[in-house]
């Protein structure tokens, strides 16, 4: 479904990705491995190929995020961007992922993410909707990544953000690295005039947005005595 002109919500296995339909085409995350044929037809709906997709934006590390890239690079070619935080978790060895006793170190070795990946990082502006700028929001992950479209008033928050009970909350607590992190990042994302967030599991929020996201950084400040 287009959620705003030229954005596309994609349903792929495991979660949303996004489709950026410009001269080229740039995808945000690609869901689990297998999700390339979901992506096929969601293109051939549209008018377009796979053969466009030049460039594919990883929100985190997690596999229904990540595990449908190679499957998408050989087919089209694309280019992966990461943060390297990321990146580098992805691999790790077994032996260190037993070692750390953590679900999420376990998780990364056994996702299989990009082959290669460049790096981006906090402020960077990519060549997407008129510029898509980087917002770092470590915590789910410590390469976690939110992508803001300041022309589209779209807010891309892979993780970062999910509902509950009807009202936009914080990530998970059960598959973030650092919870309290995960909180602090929100702060970044409450300065924003955002019209739209575009969420991995949920339907897009338009109600209110800078005043749903300023609401839960003054939750995140209470909740760590700041």
């Amino acid at each position: 479904m287009e959620i705003a002109p030229g954005i596309h919500a994609v349903r792929l296995l495991g979660a949303f990705a996004f489709l950026v339909a410009e001269e080229r085409l740039t995808l945000i995350d690609a869901g689990l491995a297998g999700s390339r044929h979901r992506l096929l037809r969601y293109l051939a709906a549209i008018g377009r190929s796979v053969e466009e997709l030049d460039l594919i934006l990883c929100t985190h590390r997690h596999p229904d995020h990540v595990g449908g890239v190679r499957e998408l690079v050989a087919a089209s070619g694309a280019e992966v961007r990461m943060h390297p935080a990321d990146a580098t978790a992805l691999r790790v060895s077994f032996r260190e992922a037993v070692a750390s006793r953590t679900p999420g170190q376990l998780v990364a070795y056994f996702t299989r993410g990009p082959e290669e990946a460049r790096p981006i990082g906090d402020g960077d502006v990519l060549p997407a909707l008129g510029g898509l700028h980087v917002i770092h929001t470590p915590g789910h992950t410590a390469g976690s990544v939110c992508f803001w479209a300041p022309r589209d008033r779209v807010l891309f928050t892979g993780d970062t953000l999910q509902v509950e009970r009807g009202r936009i909350t914080f990530a998970s607590l059960l598959f973030s690295d650092d919870y309290l992190a995960a909180q602090a990042s929100i702060a970044r994302l409450a300065e924003l005039d955002v019209g739209t967030i575009a969420f991995s599991h949920y339907p897009p929020w338009r109600d209110d947005p800078p005043g749903a996201l300023r609401s839960l950084a003054r939750r995140a400040a209470s909740t760590q005595g700041l």
